[in-house]
């Protein structure tokens, strides 16, 4: 063996050392962050909010019931009158109402009726109420028996649900629920990386749940639509990781 080869073999030697050292530290240094991005907390974070509905629909359905239709119908256009004045006196003003679903049926004209009827023709027609003025429809609603008393037959073949409250200022009260939900989670965490003798690192994941609209009462099965106060809702879900 010549003085060079052999100053050659040394060289290569050290170079595949030093490269299987620093492989090796790589590696090692790789394991161990991998096992602090593997030490996080999942925390949940809730925002809650009271609102109160900021628009009111409101479908009022009657009917007329004779053997005369000409008769029928004209006690539906008197009725018509006298419910529109109904509102008006509560501050529900015509424009914001609706005429809709006039229907006529003739009980001597059904296949399937049985025994003798008390009126041929029966006429229904629904006001559907659409106004910002929620309280003006609550008074309106409370106030309705007394289209009972003037002779007005409510319902019919319709349903009167009675009215809905809406909430439609979702969108302005997102982004600070938003905010306010990721810092009760963050508190949380950060109790969590206290208890733990660990520190608050970063956001390794985060996720936004739905927003919910519920019946401010709270109560099991109660009709949200059917309630003026409400509450707005939503729970985040977030991943920090914890430090040494």
């Amino acid at each position: 063996m010549t003085q060079s080869s052999g100053f050659a073999k040394v060289v290569a030697a050290l170079l595949v050392g030093g490269g299987l050292a620093a492989s090796g530290w790589l590696v090692g240094n790789g394991l161990e962050n991998m096992r602090s991005l593997d030490r996080f907390v999942t925390v949940k974070g809730l925002s809650e909010r009271d609102v109160k509905a900021d628009k009111a629909v409101w479908p009022i359905t009657f009917v007329a019931t004779d053997d005369s239709l000409q008769t029928a119908q004209a006690k539906i256009d008197a009725d018509t009158k006298t419910l529109l004045d109904f509102l008006a006196t509560h501050g529900i003003a015509r424009e914001q109402t609706e005429l809709q679903n006039l229907q006529v049926t003739d009980q001597l004209a059904q296949s399937y009726r049985s025994g003798p009827i008390e009126s041929r023709y029966i006429v229904n027609q629904t006001i559907q109420v659409r106004s910002d003025d929620v309280d003006a429809v609550v008074g309106a609603s409370q106030d309705i028996g007394k289209l009972l008393q003037g002779g007005i037959v409510l319902g019919g073949q319709g349903y009167n649900p009675g009215p809905s409250y809406l909430f439609t200022g979702l969108n302005d009260i997102k982004p600070g629920m938003i905010a306010a939900a990721t810092e009760n989670a963050r508190e949380a965490a950060l109790q969590f990386a206290t208890d733990s003798g660990g520190q608050l690192g970063g956001i390794r994941r985060a996720t936004q749940g739905l927003f919910q609209i519920l019946a401010a009462d709270g109560a099991p099965n109660m009709n949200e639509a059917g309630q003026i106060n409400k509450t707005v809702r939503v729970v985040t879900t977030m991943e920090y990781l914890i430090r040494d």
